[in-house]
């Protein structure tokens, strides 16, 4: 696998960078202020992230999605581990947003993420639209931190 740091035309990237984060006004946010990095196989596209400085040593995975055909295969985690060796010396803690799911708090947790607080009403105050993953409705931004 090797993982390569985009610097142009990131919103080349949209179709997976929405598997994460459903609405891309909410993606213009952050992507050009944010550090894009591309996890490819043998020249595949199969994942990506995206990371912000939030000044003071505090960096924040503001994307990351894997295509769902190489999901469950390790590549999240690969890029989350490559995203804690990058970020070593500058970092000295690492947050995650995500919604309230069953689905990707354990993967976080995994990744050595723990929970550190929680907006409530996130996704429905900033969202268009209804987000469902898992058969629910994720209403709360749950933030998980890794400090290092």
């Amino acid at each position: 696998m090797d993982i390569v740091r985009v610097t142009d035309n990131k919103k080349l990237f949209l179709d997976l960078l929405l598997l994460a984060d459903e609405q891309e006004s909410m993606i213009d946010l952050y992507l050009e202020r944010g550090e894009m990095f591309a996890l490819y196989e043998e020249g595949v596209l199969i994942a990506e992230c995206v990371v912000t400085d939030e000044g003071d040593g505090v960096y924040e995975i503001k994307n990351i999605a894997v295509y769902p055909q190489y999901q469950r295969q390790g590549c999240g985690k690969h890029l989350i581990d490559f995203l804690f060796e990058y970020y070593k010396t500058s970092c000295r803690i690492m947050f995650v947003g995500t919604g309230d799911s069953p689905l990707t708090i354990p993967f976080y947790t995994n990744c050595g993420f723990a929970y550190s607080h929680r907006i409530p009403d996130f996704y429905i105050k900033h969202y268009d639209h209804p987000i469902i993953e898992g058969g629910k409705q994720i209403v709360d931004m749950v933030y998980l931190k890794r400090e290092f």
